[in-house]
């Protein structure tokens, strides 16, 4: 079925080559009849003729097969002309002439048709060796997909991870920011406590300077009671309590000023407490922003690999489309070396 198929086109195709060398009818009639019996091996009929030139009308074809007939006939025989020899033994001898001349152009034929036969099998074999080729080409180009397909996903997991890593470092920014705003609150603490302790020292000392000057006006109204004890002691008395009361009240700053330091420290110990839990959380945000740098490198790397696997695919596929045009010119030139003289090998008239 297969050969029948690649024969009627090839007829075909050569049909088409005489109608553009040939424009008269009776002549393409003539070379499509000289085509089929020489090359192809066929009897040329009226309706065959018809049905692959279709040109003209339906005597046309019958017109030149006649006329084809009669040119074979007269070119098939063989005429002696010799004065010497009978009428009889000039027929017989043009009839074996003849005779031999019909044996070799079967002869011919079957040799011809015995090469066609083995160019049809090397056609056939570059044939199936192109099929081979495009079916590695075929292979080649899945593995290439495949290939695609991870770079793809490789290029998916870079945009992950950078996008992740984007993250890490907004939350980074955060986690300093926060840490900066504790560090500003510790120092705003740290210069509290300085004015605090600032205050409790000029306070301690106006204290100290009342109480100095409390004890000079006691120890001179201690003198003068001395002189006037009588007269100065409800003065005495006086001064005492305004000393025990100056005194309570430098007694109850001194405590204030202690409760006042130790809710400071307190507050000065949780602001360490959370800067340590803050520092603690930019070093595990350090490192996961390190391990993420690494796999990124890594996925780079594979990247590259692929890229390069892609390549290799690329050049190997250009291999085999090379390989399969060689393929095709060689059944190509296989095709045109089985092409029969057509024309050329016609009998000469002695």
């Amino acid at each position: 079925m297969d050969t029948a198929a690649a024969t009627e086109k090839q007829l075909l195709a050569d049909i088409d080559r005489l109608r553009e060398e040939f424009t008269q009818t009776q002549d393409l009639y003539r070379e499509v009849c000289v085509l089929l019996f020489f090359r192809y091996g066929m009897t040329p009929t009226a309706n065959k003729l018809y049905q692959l030139v279709r040109k003209g009308s339906m005597t046309a074809p019958a017109e030149a097969l006649n006329k084809f007939w009669e040119d074979l006939r007269e070119k098939s025989r063989v005429r002696i002309e010799h004065p010497d020899l009978p009428e009889a033994l000039k027929t017989a001898a043009g009839d074996l002439i003849a005779t031999l001349w019909s044996a070799a152009q079967a002869q011919a034929r079957e040799t011809l048709a015995s090469f066609q036969g083995e160019a049809q099998v090397a056609v056939f074999e570059a044939k199936a060796a192109l099929a081979a080729v495009e079916a590695d080409r075929d292979k080649a180009h899945q593995t290439f997909q495949k290939v695609q397909q991870a770079l793809d996903q490789a290029n998916e997991r870079i945009a992950a991870l950078g996008q992740q890593l984007a993250a890490d470092g907004a939350t980074n920014a955060a986690l300093e920011s926060q840490v900066q705003q504790a560090k500003a609150e510790n120092a705003a603490h740290q210069q509290r406590l300085e004015d605090a302790r600032r205050d409790f020292t000029a306070e301690l000392d106006k204290l100290r300077a009342a109480a100095q000057l409390a004890d000079e006006r006691f120890r001179a109204a201690e003198t003068r009671a001395l002189l006037e004890i009588d007269r100065e002691r409800s003065a005495g008395t006086k001064l005492q309590k305004e000393l025990d009361t100056v005194r309570a009240a430098a007694n109850q700053a001194a405590e204030r000023h202690r409760s006042e330091t130790a809710a400071i420290q307190d507050q000065l110990g949780g602001l360490r407490q959370k800067i340590g839990m803050l520092e603690g959380n930019l070093q595990a945000v350090t490192a996961n922003r390190d391990l993420i740098v690494s796999e990124l490198k890594a996925a780079q790397v594979q990247l590259a690999d692929a890229t390069a696997q892609a390549s290799m695919m690329r050049s190997e596929a250009e291999n085999w489309r090379h390989q399969a045009e060689e393929y095709q010119r060689i059944a190509a030139e296989l095709r045109e070396s089985v092409k029969p003289q057509r024309a050329s090998r016609k009998p000469k008239a002695e």
